[in-house]
């Protein structure tokens, strides 16, 4: 408690600065997946900073001081929503944000977690949308049309940016399609460290399971972790995979007692940084669609 009233006191202060005649456009994403993508269509017409940045858990994450700046000096915000940056709300109001808020899940259909098999114990809408790469195309629309609204000087250069983009989006969706249809349906089983690929499972009809909830901050109970390695062992499922953020030691666990095999780290939640194999959208796809297939290989 004591943190967070430090955090409202240093933000208290602050004030929000328009833009001075000439200055680009300050644009905060809250964090990397959706910093690459105004990046894409923005270009170098906005000064773009992300608050959660390569290889960092947006879910657990704590605003600092310097957060609020950035926020009370920007004319545009891009966040997720569906509740998957909790925090985003209080800093935004503590900061304060006078600005365009553009929320990039807006009128995507959602899935509701419960509503897939094996996820019985998670509720609410899943606001992982971006793994699938349908859905962030439509994110990559709301977020042209808010910089069109926000920078009207600049809108003609972010359809166009914004248009480049989504027909390369559609050649990746084409190619995920084709790379997972290599491996027979029934090999197209995995296991991952939290439940964050319920599109990419809706999308691309492979089937994953997790000890995990959608939340990296949720922890299994003793009777679900028994349940799934029993499940595993019953269905020969051999690829398993941790995600970048994760803590190795419950698949390593699962892959002691179940025989199965570690595959290369997935990225979920975030980019790796630019030296690593997904340090943008499209790299983060391809790779995880790779390792994906190579891993069910061994089913």
């Amino acid at each position: 408690m004591m943190q967070r009233r430090s955090f409202l006191a240093a933000a208290a202060g602050l004030a929000c600065r328009p833009a001075a005649a000439g200055d680009r456009p300050k644009v905060v994403a809250t964090f990397s997946i959706l910093g690459d993508l105004v990046r894409q269509v923005a270009g170098d017409r906005v000064e773009l900073a992300v608050l959660v940045g390569p290889d960092s858990d947006a879910h657990a994450y704590q605003p600092r001081p310097a957060d609020a700046r950035q926020l009370a000096d920007a004319q545009v915000m891009v966040s997720n929503g569906l509740g998957f940056e909790g925090w985003i709300e209080r800093l935004a109001k503590a900061a304060p944000f006078r600005g365009r808020a553009i929320v990039a899940s807006t009128g995507v259909a959602t899935l509701e977690a419960a509503s897939l098999p094996g996820h019985a114990h998670a509720h609410g809408p899943d606001p992982h949308c971006w793994q699938d790469v349908g859905r962030t195309r439509r994110y990559v629309e709301t977020i042209v049309a808010g910089l069109a609204a926000a920078d009207p000087p600049g809108a003609a250069g972010y359809r166009e940016r914004g248009a480049a983009y989504d027909r390369r989006l559609a050649i990746l969706d084409a190619w995920i399609r084709e790379e997972i249809g290599r491996v027979p349906a029934p090999q197209r089983r995995v296991i991952t460290s939290h439940d964050a690929f319920h599109y990419f499972q809706a999308a691309y009809g492979v089937t994953f399971l997790a000890p995990r909830g959608v939340s990296t901050e949720s922890e299994p109970s003793a009777r679900d972790l028994a349940l799934l390695i029993r499940q595993i062992r019953e269905q020969k499922i051999r690829a398993l995979f941790l995600e970048n953020m994760g803590n190795p030691r419950l698949i390593e666990q699962i892959a002691r007692e179940t025989g199965g095999i570690v595959g290369p780290r997935l990225y979920s939640d975030s980019l790796s940084g630019p030296d690593g194999p997904a340090a943008t959208y499209e790299a983060m796809m391809r790779h995880n669609a790779g390792a994906l297939v190579a891993g069910m290989a061994r089913n």
